[in-house]
């Protein structure tokens, strides 16, 4: 049967008691019921929880993991890291490209990922030679997501220069390059997938990688309900350099120039003065916050909490993948704002005092918002995806209910998700995906032909 009888559940508006939960074969919740008794024959669970949102991937990362942290003759950075990742991804082929997708999206869902925003910029073959099919590459990423069972909002991405003032692409960017038409083509091939598991928008790379008017003309050309994100004011180069070409740092050139709303999604977003702080929250766009990738590559901190006072929206991603964790994204989030303020118990708003549950509802309406897709919370309507916590688990025997996601996100690095439903599909269960030995297999093999072709 399409149905949950979970004991305890985490609804929009809180934990509630003996909830039924029901999805059709479309994969989308049609009914969720409080204060049921249990029906025949339905399976049950202790703890059940919405599906978080990933709203940054950038998948063929996933491969290099772990493979930069050896330091170099001067001092390392952003920038340092940047050229190491783009000597890895010069040789990536297609059918490697959809293996690692796979994999990373296997490691996800279990973890508690059910959706993904993929921003997707290696569009082109080695060389910079343009393939026969313009979505090749998308389409592989695509693929990838399908076979793992994973939602996906596609973002295929718009990079035409190496830096401000339109700067010519340098040999290692010639993979990513492309232009406002051919974006939009992409996302027009993309349209045949586009469904209840499936959505195609696109992303402006940077202010570096694309300029103003490029950034204008693909908003005007992407559909209104489609998402739009971009990586902005991550490092202080960057800030000083924007300001150096237009007199405005990057968060204040964007919002001037463009019609910045809802359906933005500002990656990074790190380097903020106070007014660029309350014109992003007032914007209605999404801070996409990504702390494992922005603490590895040394970034810095976002002002979250300014941010919350102003009403600001955030999610959270994986970004380059040094963790496939929503539970690690969170806890370096708030325990990053710990270490700034030297004070604790800070990402908490309104009558919310509860750090774990304040934490995952708003990550899901900001990640849902980004994705732009139905998910993000258990109401009729919105996708079937959540996650069924491990209620045989010690950290969450007795608990009350105001306490389980304080021990899911802020008590030891035992992983809780036993089983995931995603669009209405069992993907994860007793802890292990359906297809993770088959994909596993793949993916090595994608690992060691890229070890050897650089050898």
């Amino acid at each position: 049967m399409r149905a949950l009888f979970a004991r305890h559940a985490l609804l929009p508006e809180g934990w509630r008691r003996d909830v039924v939960i029901e999805w059709d074969i479309h994969g989308d919740l049609t009914g969720v019921h409080p204060d049921s008794h249990p029906p025949l024959n339905v399976a049950r669970a202790d703890y059940v929880l919405p599906g978080m949102v990933n709203l940054h991937s950038h998948a063929f990362q996933r491969a290099l993991g772990g493979l930069t942290e050896r330091a170099g003759d001067g001092p390392d950075s952003f920038w340092t890291w940047r050229d190491l990742m783009y000597r890895f991804a010069a040789s990536i082929t297609p059918e490697q490209i959809e293996a690692i997708a796979a994999q990373l999206y296997v490691e996800c869902l279990r973890h508690g990922y059910t959706s993904v925003c993929e921003f997707h910029y290696l569009q082109r073959a080695p060389g910079g030679q343009a393939y026969a099919r313009v979505a090749e590459t998308a389409e592989r990423v695509a693929a990838g997501a399908h076979e793992a069972g994973m939602g996906l909002s596609l973002l295929p991405v718009l990079y035409s220069h190496a830096g401000f003032g339109a700067q010519p692409l340098k040999p290692g960017q010639e993979r990513f390059r492309t232009g406002v038409d051919e974006v939009l083509g992409i996302v027009e091939a993309l349209a045949p997938l586009r469904g209840g598991q499936f959505e195609a928008g696109a992303a402006p790379h940077s202010l570096r990688a694309a300029g103003i008017d490029q950034i204008r003309a693909l908003a005007a050309g992407l559909p209104q309900a489609r998402p739009l994100h971009i990586h902005i004011a991550e490092q202080q180069a960057e800030v000083e350099q924007c300001l150096a070409h237009t007199g405005r740092r990057p968060v204040a050139y964007l919002m001037d120039e463009i019609a910045v709303g809802a359906r933005w999604c500002l990656v990074h977003a790190t380097h903020l003065v106070e007014s660029e702080v309350q014109s992003l929250a007032g914007s209605g766009a999404v801070a996409g916050l990504c702390p494992t990738t922005e603490a590895n590559l040394g970034d810095g901190l976002f002002p979250l909490e300014p941010y919350l006072a102003a009403g600001g929206v955030f999610g959270v991603g994986s970004d380059s993948h040094v963790s496939q964790s929503p539970v690690e994204e969170l806890r370096w989030l708030e325990y990053g704002q710990r270490l700034q303020h030297q004070r604790r118990n800070i990402a908490v708003g309104g009558a919310q005092r509860e750090v774990g549950d304040f934490l995952w509802q708003a990550a899901l309406r900001g990640g849902a918002q980004a994705a732009g897709r139905r998910v993000g919370a258990l109401e009729a309507g919105r996708r079937a995806d959540l996650l069924v916590l491990d209620g045989s688990h010690p950290n969450l025997d007795g608990v009350l209910d105001a306490e389980v996601l304080g021990r899911f996100l802020f008590c030891g690095n035992d992983n809780l998700v036993r089983d995931v439903l995603c669009g209405g599909r069992w993907v994860v269960q007793g802890g292990r995906h359906m297809a993770q030995d088959a994909i596993a297999q793949r993916y090595r093999q994608a690992v060691k032909q890229l070890r050897e072709g650089s050898q």
